[in-house]
């Protein structure tokens, strides 16, 4: 069997580059261990041959040459009793145990064979230490494609295909919350507060700025534009107010002022009329 498995593994080197094995269940069945289990040879020959209940499943990627993350085995089964027909998956340090169902394998609509899944534990039945190893085991359902077997023999199946790699784990989702949420986002989105409630200060006071006086209206506001920009009236500065009541009495007491109409030598004649009034000259 050495020898074998050495060959095949020789024969891995000369795959092409960028090669990649991703098989699906029904390629595994059909042109893998199916050629296998009638010794006919495979498309590509970089599955060896081992016993992989005699060896950790930590142990079993050395013994290939091809794969990464996930590594394939011709494997046999024995039996756990003489007489019966549970398979013996103790290994070295601990034993494989199966885990969910049965999944069938068909090719078209032709059933052709079974899918197990099984977790590997470390110690023995039934305080077994629970590891990240998995394993899917393939195995044929025609008993045609099997070679008779030896009356006494303990060998349940001469093949079996493993397909072996390890489980990662996923990233809780507590760890990426505390890892998103750093001291610096929460210092920056302190000063984002803190800048929109000065943002709205500044913004409430010029508000206050453009409101008008509420004393006066609009009418009397545009008679006494000539004194002035119209801003300084709608400004909350009381002294600037004053000064131009201030500057209209003493205009008024100089050349005569009507503070509704003006200047008596700035209105028109009689017959035109200031806002339809014929009372100025």
């Amino acid at each position: 069997m050495m020898k074998l498995m050495e060959g095949k593994m020789m024969s891995s080197k000369n795959l092409p580059p960028g090669f990649r094995f991703h098989p699906t269940d029904e390629e595994l069945i059909m042109h893998y261990l199916k050629n296998q289990a009638m010794s006919r040879p495979c498309p590509v020959s970089i599955i060896p041959e081992i016993d992989i209940y005699k060896f950790d499943p930590w142990e079993l990627p050395d013994k290939t040459e091809f794969g990464d993350k996930e590594w394939y085995f011709f494997s046999p089964r024995d039996r756990k009793y003489p007489n019966g027909i549970r398979p013996n998956r103790a290994t070295v340090s601990g034993y494989w145990k199966a885990t969910g169902t049965d999944k069938a394998i068909y090719s078209g609509a032709k059933y052709v064979g079974i899918k197990k899944a099984l977790v590997f534990y470390k110690g023995r039945p039934p305080k077994g230490l629970k590891t990240d190893w998995i394993m899917h085991e393939y195995r044929l359902t025609e008993s045609r494609h099997q070679p008779v077997k030896q009356r006494g023999s303990m060998r349940l199946d001469d093949w079996v295909l493993c397909r072996i790699y390890k489980k990662r784990h996923a990233v809780r989702a507590e760890e990426r919350s505390e890892d998103s949420s750093s001291p610096s986002e929460v210092q920056l989105g302190m000063g984002a507060g803190i800048g929109n409630e000065i943002g709205s200060d500044i913004d409430h006071q010029e508000e206050q700025k453009l409101k008008f006086p509420r004393a006066h209206s609009l009418t009397y506001l545009l008679d006494l534009d000539y004194l002035g920009p119209i801003a300084h009236l709608l400004n909350d500065d009381t002294s600037s107010y004053n000064s131009s009541l201030e500057f209209q009495m003493n205009v008024s007491n100089n050349s005569g002022f009507d503070p509704n109409l003006g200047p008596f030598s700035s209105c028109p004649s009689v017959g035109s009329g200031y806002y339809g009034n014929p009372s100025y000259k």
